[in-house]
């Protein structure tokens, strides 16, 4: 079978998933599975003989069988306000139950407007009440700007299931609607982007990298099983698959032998590089290596790069500074390290000689000068 090819768009942050911090505000309708195990991080699954009181367990959102009129629909809070560039809408194992059709709208909502929103009661078995209705109307979400039209959802066979969608607009967004036409289901969403967060205050210490401060991953060397991006995610992982862990190297030398400082002497290593959310000056570094317990690294380092407003590519040389040299990782735990760069927009994490990592934070201070 083809593998298919994923979209460029897929390289940038996701700002959907329960992870991230994406939120569900609001939803019509829970019945056969609450909209919330769209958000889900892990991958659906399906188990054939499990069944609920309201019919057959699905990993996904899944309406009831429409019998009024309308359409379902639900909005969702991303992670931070950011440009939308790309979707995925997956239908996994909804082959007789997908949803046929669904569009995309979104908004940016001020704190008043957001309070509108009812109070969400995640239930299966449920719908949404006249009231909570009535209450979310006031938004118009109806009218929020279209960014993707009506369009056509396949079947969640395993070639059919990934329904990718390039995203035009640079506009910036805090909530979008998911319509679906009229009913069914949808297995997971994704929403790929750039965050364009608020300036933090220069006097504020905060996590330079961090998604929701607008860290974007630009490059790396290997990410056989776990993308680098999923380290700058806000909340803590909860598996190994949620963070960077490469494939193991197999320049290995057959019989390992430690340097002075107490590191490993090989001769090959795993990068990645990431593009700060503001420039500032980084202090304080934690690497963590929860949940990768016989696969974490030997070592870990940081370096830093002042690159002004420009994207960091793989054939042009940079000047890289020394942020952290070359320390000792142990087993599923935070490691915290004290550092002064300079001002810089780009740090490089590299690890030696394999492994996985699971969130990386770089606190610091950003340039006074950006506001």
């Amino acid at each position: 079978m083809i593998e298919k090819k994923m979209p460029a768009f897929t390289e940038f942050s996701e700002f959907a998933s329960l992870s991230a911090g994406g939120q569900v505000a609001f939803s019509t309708d829970d019945f056969f599975a609450p909209c919330e195990n769209m958000l889900l991080d892990t991958e659906p699954v399906f188990i054939p003989d499990k069944y609920t009181e309201y019919g057959k367990w699905m990993d996904g959102w899944e309406t009831r069988r429409k019998r009024i009129t309308g359409h379902d629909w639900c909005i969702i809070k991303l992670a931070t306000k950011c440009v939308i560039r790309g979707l995925l809408v997956d239908t996994s194992f909804f082959t007789g139950n997908f949803a046929p059709k669904y569009s995309i709208q979104a908004a940016s909502l001020t704190p008043e407007e957001e309070a509108l929103i009812p109070a969400r009661d995640t239930r299966m078995g449920s719908a949404c009440c006249r009231r909570d209705l009535e209450e979310v109307e006031r938004l118009k979400s109806d009218k929020w700007e279209e960014i993707v039209p009506v369009t056509p959802l396949e079947a969640g066979y395993e070639d059919t299931r990934l329904n990718f969608q390039k995203v035009v607009s640079d506009e910036a967004w805090t909530h979008i609607r998911v319509n679906i036409y009229p009913d069914g289901g949808i297995a997971r969403f994704r929403v790929y982007g750039e965050a364009h967060p608020e300036p933090p205050p220069s006097d504020q210490f905060v996590d330079l990298i961090s998604l929701l401060n607008g860290g974007t991953c630009q490059g790396y060397s290997n990410a056989h099983y776990g993308h680098p991006r999923n380290m700058i995610k806000p909340c803590k992982s909860e598996s190994m698959g949620d963070g960077w862990e490469t494939a193991r190297r197999l320049d290995r030398p057959e019989v390992l032998e430690a340097n002075e400082d107490g590191t490993l002497k090989v001769p090959g290593e795993e990068w990645a590089v990431f593009k700060l959310g503001f420039p500032g000056r980084v202090q304080r570094v934690c690497v963590d290596t929860a949940h990768f317990k016989g696969n974490f690294p030997d070592s870990v380092k940081i370096e830093g790069a002042h690159l002004g407003h420009r994207d960091w590519y793989p054939d042009t040389k940079y000047d890289w500074s020394s942020i952290l040299k070359p320390r000792k990782l142990s087993a599923d735990r935070e490691h915290w390290f004290d550092c002064d760069s300079d001002i810089i927009t780009h740090i490089r994490v590299t690890m030696a000689p394999d492994g996985g990592i699971s969130r990386i934070r770089t606190f610091g201070y950003v340039d006074p000068r950006i506001h």
